[in-house]
């Protein structure tokens, strides 16, 4: 099912590898690049989310800009990130107290520091997930839904959500399960994963579609945050809709109907970025010209402190 997309080389001794599956496909959805088993079903995780935002738009959901790209975030529990997500509660008349996202810490290292230094435990508000499930509330009171049960994947708002993705998609989930945030997660083929990423990056102005691509590649700061890597190749690729997954999982569309979707094995973050470049480079993509890209094409090995190696794709 995966193959090998990534070498460890401690000095130019091979260390260890890294198995995963990769697709990348043209504007047409030709096939570019295609490593292991991309149609077996696996969980997106948060690589759905922009999918998942598009869904809540469809049902009524009424956020743009900054506050629309934290709906689809994994992030960083930075201030932006926390108040932004206090604002869309307000927005809808709602507090922190009506969050059902899993208790966590930040995970951006300077926000958890100041967080713990400031006395803060794990809390739903400073969860990676807290954007998303403000998002769903926010949705579930447009649409005159209960939100004390947003979670259940019978709930009418998570079955807009799953209806959403599997149009874009372009197959049926096939597995649902309980994401780390707590929320219902659809299983889908990296296939089905890149058809719908590249589907939102080359929607016309004017869409739904396009208004999630635009508020995620305008402010990648509030998908990801300082010095994480999605929010820096967003920035690289402008008009570029990407958004990291757990266990491995990266997804990216290009304006031009392009994309990329890949699962690293593992589960392993290290691999992720490196090989996304990577496959940015086999579509066409001059990596080599920009600072951000050239620095993501490959992940240091360090011993004593210092780089004595690198994780490189083998695409």
């Amino acid at each position: 099912m995966y193959s090998v997309v990534a070498e460890v080389r401690r000095g130019e001794f091979l260390e260890s590898v890294h198995h995963g599956a990769v697709l990348a496909t043209g504007p047409d959805g030709a096939e570019k690049v295609r490593v292991g088993d991309v149609d077996a079903p696996m969980y997106p995780r948060s690589s759905n989310k922009p999918l998942q935002a598009l869904g809540m738009l469809r049902a009524g959901l009424d956020l743009d800009g900054r506050l629309l790209a934290l709906s689809c975030a994994s992030h960083s529990g930075e201030d932006i990130h926390v108040e932004g997500v206090r604002e869309i509660l307000a927005s809808a008349g709602l507090t922190t107290d009506a969050l059902r996202c899993t208790p966590g810490l930040p995970i951006g290292e300077a926000a958890l520091r100041a967080h713990l230094a400031g006395g803060g435990e794990p809390a739903p508000l400073t969860m990676n997930c807290s954007g998303k499930h403000a998002a769903m509330l926010a949705t579930c009171v447009a649409g005159g839904w209960d939100t004390a049960t947003y979670l259940d994947p019978e709930h009418p708002l998570q079955v807009r959500l799953r209806e959403t993705v599997e149009e874009l998609a372009g197959e049926k989930v096939t597995a649902t399960g309980v994401d780390g945030c707590g929320a219902p997660l659809f299983a889908i083929s990296l296939s089905g994963l890149a058809r719908a990423f590249g589907r939102l990056a080359s929607a016309p102005e004017g869409t739904l579609e396009h208004r999630v691509v635009k508020a995620m590649s305008t402010h990648p700061e509030y998908v990801g945050g300082t010095g994480r890597d999605v929010t820096r190749l967003m920035r690289a690729l402008p008009g570029a809709v990407a958004k990291d997954g757990a266990e491995g999982v990266y997804a990216l569309g290009l304006p031009d109907g392009s994309a990329v979707a890949l699962k690293i094995a593992d589960g392993s973050q290290r691999a992720r970025p490196v090989v996304m470049v990577a496959a940015l480079r086999r579509l066409g993509v001059d990596v080599d010209a920009d600072d951000t890209l050239r620095d993501l094409a490959t992940a240091p090995v360090l011993g004593h402190g210092k780089r004595v190696g690198s994780v490189r794709a083998t695409l």
